[in-house]
Parts: C-alpha cells; structure tokens; sequence
C-alpha cells in the first residue's frame, strides 16, 4: 500500500485548464545576475561542509566557470566527442576535431556547461557572463529541427534531453517567445517518440529503451512542465512504470535498478552507479519518498562512491554517474546528503586542474566534465530547479 500510495503522488495531475498555467514549483525569476556569496551562509556553509571547504569550493567553481568561458566557440558551443559508452570504453561516432572542422558543436555538452553557469546565478545578457549565455541559448535554439530534434554534429537523444532541459530552466528564467516556441518543439520531440516500453533509447523513435536515457527525457518532461509546457500525463506516468518495472526484487542486489527491462541486454547491470543513481532522481524528483524504493539504492550509492572515484575519476563513469547521484541525494536530503556532499565537494577541489579544468579522457571530453563539476560544485545554491526540493 506504501509504495502505491507513493506512486500516486508521482503521476502527475493534469495542468490546470488557463490561458498562464501556473508551475508546480517556484519558477527562478531575476533581474541580475546573483552574486552567488549571498545565496549560502559564507561563514558555516552548506549543512555538512565546513566554512574552508566551502569557500575553496566556490573558488573552484569560479574557476570551473573561468575555463569554460575561454574555451566556448564564438557560435555558442562547447565542443567534444560525440559517442556513447560502450564497456567501460567510449565509442566515438563523431570527433570534436571532426566536428569543429565543419563548424558543429556539441549539443549536449553545451547544455551541461550552460546549467553549470546558470548554477552560479548567471543569465543571458546580464552581468560578466551574460553574452556568453546568450550566445550559448541562441546556439541551442537555432539546432532545434522542424521535426523537434534539437542536435548538432551528430548528436542524439542523449543530448537532446540535456538540451530541452537547459531550454526549460532558461525559459524559467527569462520569458522569449522563440525559446518557448523551440522548447515546445524538443517536448513534443520527446512525447512522440516515446515507444511501447513507456522509454526512450540513443535515436528517436527506435523499439529499445534504457534507464540511463529514460531518465534523461523524464527529467527535460518534467522541468518543461514545472514552467507550464503541456506535457501528457499518460507520458510521464508510462516512463514512471517503466522506471519502477527494472527494480529488483530480490536476492543479492534487492531494491536496484537494471539498465534494461527488454532486448538485447536485458536484466543486466543492476549494480551500475549512474543507472541507480539516475533512478532514485527520477523517483525522489517525482515525489515518491518511500524509503522502500531509496534507502537500498543510496545505500550502495554510498558505497560505491569511493571505488567510482578511485578508479573512474577521469572516466564518463564517474562524471555522469554523479550528475544524477548528487541531485538522488540532494532530493533524500539527511544525513546521506550531508556525508556526500562533504565528500564530493573536496574531491572536486583536489580533481581540479591549475587552469580550472577537470579532465575527463574516457568520454566527451574536458569541457563535459568541468560543466558537471560546475553543477556540483554549486549544489548548494539551489538556483537551478532541478536542485530545488
């Protein structure tokens, strides 16, 4: 009964019937740019993490920020590899040096980086980064296609949900017309090409689908929604059952989650960090709180942190593992997120190179890494939605 009543909460309601549907969440609206030293308590810092770390910290996302400002393209772009894991290495499809010689960028990655400036409070057109994120907006915007793919260079579903969702929190944040417009188009991208598993996979309207990219649209559906964007709630509550569908139930790894519910593959992997981490963000941001449904899965989280550290702190692995597993514990909240974030946080600073970059040579590349960094590292600000309770 505990974990139905838990899934009700998930399913969302339809939006209310007006002409200025209000969001289910406080929409971030500001003038200015906001100095992020007035957003935490500069002498104690976030709950958990001394006021030294903290400060050293902020100065590395600073500096995070600093990288990724020199290193974006005159069109707005990040630039990286253009793949997908495969093992534990990364297959390249499409090169950064290939793709920068035909002047394409990197959709996703410049989504990232983009949420990573928007974490410190920085906005289009105002303030010391305000033309790079304009630049950065004006670049997703024009990659939306008329189907409603956004891609670039040969990206896919991956990148199109990092690019909808950064599209959806710039959209909280300044009201233009063609951002709505082009995130509509990427919503109804998403929505379409939902198959029968209630999922979503690497190409837009295949028969497969994985947690890892299921979460990626869930998580773009939802932020769209948050600001008013109609979205059907049959889609997210087939994705939301697909979710729950790959829980284990029983045995050795009970209560975690499989990479894959049908095809080729299926039933496998239910002790991956990023697929867990990715679920139980799907689920807490949703609502369902059940401790039922958490405590197994951010319990290995917990444990298996430091081995994803020791010997993936440069690898896809650990940069995307962590992108989901520091907002699963954001969202738990407790003791669990104050051990984590402590934790995260002084293993940024030590990662972080002498130029601001962290490194990340199994995957997209630099700039991937330092834009989730950037995410991170700023937690505790709370500026982006997705970092809100």
């Amino acid at each position: 009964m505990l974990l139905a009543a838990s899934l009700a909460c998930a399913l969302l309601a339809p939006l209310p019937q007006s002409e200025d549907p209000s969001p289910r969440v406080p929409v971030m609206r500001r003038e200015a740019s906001v100095d992020p030293a007035d957003l935490v308590d500069d002498a104690e810092g976030p709950a958990g993490v001394d006021a030294a770390t903290w400060e050293e910290a902020r100065r590395a996302a600073d500096r995070a920020l600093e990288w990724l400002a020199v290193h974006q393209s005159p069109a707005g772009y990040w630039q990286a590899h253009v793949g997908h894991k495969q093992g534990d290495d990364y297959l390249i499809l499409r090169s950064a040096q290939g793709n920068e010689s035909i002047g394409s960028g990197h959709i996703g990655v410049t989504a990232i980086c983009g949420m990573g400036f928007l974490a410190g409070g920085h906005l289009p057109d105002r303030g010391r980064y305000g033309e790079l994120m304009r630049r950065a907006v004006d670049y997703t915007v024009a990659h939306v296609t008329d189907s409603g793919l956004v891609t670039d260079g040969g990206t896919r579903m991956y990148s199109h949900a990092f690019a909808t969702l950064f599209l959806a929190e710039i959209h909280g944040t300044i009201q233009e017309e063609r951002i709505r417009i082009a995130l509509e188009d990427a919503v109804h991208l998403i929505v379409d090409c939902q198959n029968a598993q209630g999922g979503w996979r690497y190409n837009a309207f295949t028969t497969e689908a994985d947690m890892s990219v299921t979460v990626c649209q869930l998580q773009a559906l939802r932020a769209a929604r948050n600001i008013g964007i109609q979205v059907p709630k049959e889609t997210i509550d087939r994705a939301m059952a697909y979710v729950l569908r790959a829980r284990t139930r029983g045995g050795y790894s009970d209560g975690l989650f499989y990479y894959k519910t049908a095809g080729r593959g299926a039933w496998q992997k239910n002790q991956e960090y990023a697929i867990n981490a990715a679920a139980s963000t799907a689920l807490l941001s949703a609502g369902v709180e059940d401790p039922e449904l958490h405590d197994p899965v951010l319990e290995f989280l917990g444990e298996e942190y430091q081995l994803v550290h020791r010997h993936y702190a440069d690898h896809y692995f650990y940069w995307y593992g962590n992108y989901y597993a520091c907002q699963a514990f954001f969202h738990a909240g407790g003791p669990r997120f104050e051990a984590y974030q402590s934790r995260i946080l002084r293993d940024l600073i030590r990662l972080q190179h002498s130029d601001g970059r962290y490194v990340n040579r199994t995957g997209p590349g630099d700039p991937f890494a330092t834009g989730v960094a950037a995410i991170i590292l700023q937690l505790p600000k709370q500026l982006l939605p997705i970092f809100q309770r």
